[in-house]
């Protein structure tokens, strides 16, 4: 695990998408759907089309070899459930959700989700005592 302390990463086929994309729409940011309209799918919009608030958590930043990482939101109340998980966004075949950017590529981004880590419990203060 690298020194930097993170709630999120990205798969290598995800990341090729996001230089794809953000080389079509300019930078770009993910907001992890609370399941209204597209189900759980990650989000991936431009930079300032959708816009988050109080009421959303940063979980981190991913680095896609681009110029400037991306961001990763999730409602504050969603991340209550998912505080305990690290989400890695992956790409598979399929049509994407329909509000976000990779929609008309044939591809669709998924969060692939696994539980923290005893050391990364314990570097997010979540551990037990």
């Amino acid at each position: 695990m690298s020194d930097e302390l993170s709630r999120v990463a990205v798969t290598d086929a995800a990341a090729a998408l996001l230089r794809t994309l953000t080389a079509q729409h300019g930078p770009l940011m993910f907001h992890q759907s609370g399941g209204c309209c597209d189900g759980s799918a990650p989000m991936c919009f431009p930079v300032g089309m959708y816009l988050t608030g109080p009421g959303d958590v940063l979980l981190g930043t991913i680095d896609a070899g681009l110029d400037d990482p991306v961001e990763v939101y999730m409602s504050a109340a969603q991340f209550e459930y998912w505080k305990y998980t690290h989400l890695t966004i992956d790409v598979v075949p399929g049509r994407g959700a329909g509000f976000s950017v990779e929609g008309p590529t044939g591809m669709r981004f998924l969060i692939r989700s696994r539980m923290l880590t005893e050391p990364e419990l314990e570097r997010f203060g979540l551990a037990s005592a």
